[in-house]
């Protein structure tokens, strides 16, 4: 079995991948496709939708399986790099709804089994806290992706050149990473108390639910920011910057929760951190500033990987002796929301491009997943509990 150190850094490269080219590629290269090659929004819309398609149907496709999680995500790390080059050779629109809906397929095997694969050598390990390492990778994915971006817009390259690269740097971690995903190097299922927990099958809706209505509400700033920006700052490139501050804020939050999940219980970080979302999706709505969208790419971006951690550690405590259907579950729920997310938008938004109604309705759909978050004290209590002595023992 692979140190614990080793399997986080693995799960923090295989999450950058995942999501930082496969699901949110698109939104810093959104603007340079719109400039180049005319993509309206609706069209940008329809892609984005094509991939969150391709992520619910990835997660529904996830849950009946079992077996060695190392033989999917190898599949789905070599996947992704092939769909994102060919984001960069083909312009038909029809390939690139394709391209996007495969890539969904990919992100979502991707989540779903790494997060099985590292919380399971964390837990063996009783290294838990090392999951704050794991999910960090989205955002580092996220931040790496939007700089490379805007190194090569300031090269003046084309939209073309920048899939083209971030599909070749994908194939080297791919390539880096497959000998670490071995089906022969498969993790041990813990056998403490917190890997059968469960919580009962109405609090496990409530987490599913609620999670969808995450994916709902988060998904118009991380679809739209960019373009949000570029309409507020007037600034050459200085919209750019909102991604990229977007994915370090959504890296460093997950260390920091971590160690938090040490004094609260999971489902406690959960809400404050979806609430604090809240406030950032809503904030450009209530002030029109481009002050407001750097902040909201922090308040957002700070805080929806730590929902998505928190939410994977909440389906590993609460779902029994089969975590990874849960995981699954929550995964298509949040697909779902995120699919119904960008759609509206052209019609919420105003002739002259203002989002203020696309995100307050955002807002208040996140506002509703943290009232729906379970209430079983004892259920919390007793999961943060089985943690606390983990960290006690590492």
């Amino acid at each position: 079995m692979r140190s614990p150190h080793s399997a986080a850094l693995a799960g923090f490269l295989g999450l950058a991948v995942a999501m930082g080219v496969g699901r949110f590629a698109f939104t810093p290269i959104l603007p340079l496709m719109q400039a180049q090659a005319g993509t309206s929004i609706a069209a940008g819309a329809t892609l984005a939708a094509a991939n969150y398609l391709g992520y619910l149907v990835g997660a529904l496709a996830a849950m009946p399986l079992s077996g060695r999680p190392g033989v999917f995500i190898r599949a789905a790390l070599v996947t992704t790099a092939a769909v994102t080059f060919g984001m960069g050779i083909t312009q038909e629109m029809a390939s690139w709804l394709a391209l996007r809906f495969a890539a969904g397929v990919a992100s979502a095997f991707l989540l779903v089994f790494i997060s099985v694969w590292s919380l399971e050598h964390l837990a063996a390990a009783r290294r838990p806290r090392l999951s704050g390492v794991v999910f960090a990778g989205v955002g580092a994915g996220i931040a790496a992706v939007g700089a490379v971006c805007l190194m090569l817009e300031n090269l003046r390259a084309n939209y073309a050149h920048v899939w083209l690269v971030l599909g070749g740097l994908s194939l080297l971690l791919a390539l880096g990473l497959w000998p670490i995903f071995s089906p022969r190097d498969e993790p041990v299922r813990a056998t403490s108390s917190e890997a059968h927990l469960s919580g009962g099958l109405t609090s496990q809706w409530r987490l599913v639910l609620s999670y969808g209505l995450l994916g709902f509400g988060y998904i118009v700033p991380a679809t739209f920011l960019p373009v949000m920006a570029r309409g507020l700052l007037s600034q050459a490139h200085g919209f750019d910057l909102s991604w990229p501050v977007f994915g370090v804020a959504a890296c460093l939050s997950t260390l920091v929760a971590a160690r938090a999940s040490s004094r609260f219980s999971v489902l406690n970080v959960w809400r404050t951190a979806q609430g604090l979302m809240a406030i950032g999706v809503a904030l450009p709505a209530l002030v029109f500033a481009p002050l407001a969208v750097i902040t909201a790419a922090v308040f957002v971006g700070g805080t929806f990987m730590v929902v998505t951690m928190a939410g994977m550690q909440s389906a590993k405590r609460f779902g029994g002796s089969a975590p990874q259907r849960l995981m699954a579950a929550m995964t298509a729920a949040f697909a779902t929301g995120q699919l119904v997310g960008p759609l509206p938008v052209p019609y919420l938004m105003r002739a002259d491009g203002d989002f203020t109604i696309a995100l307050a309705v955002a807002a208040l759909a996140l506002l509703a997943g943290v009232l729906l978050l379970p209430t079983e004290p004892r259920l919390a209590r007793a999961a943060a509990s089985a943690t606390d002595v983990q960290q006690r023992t590492s």
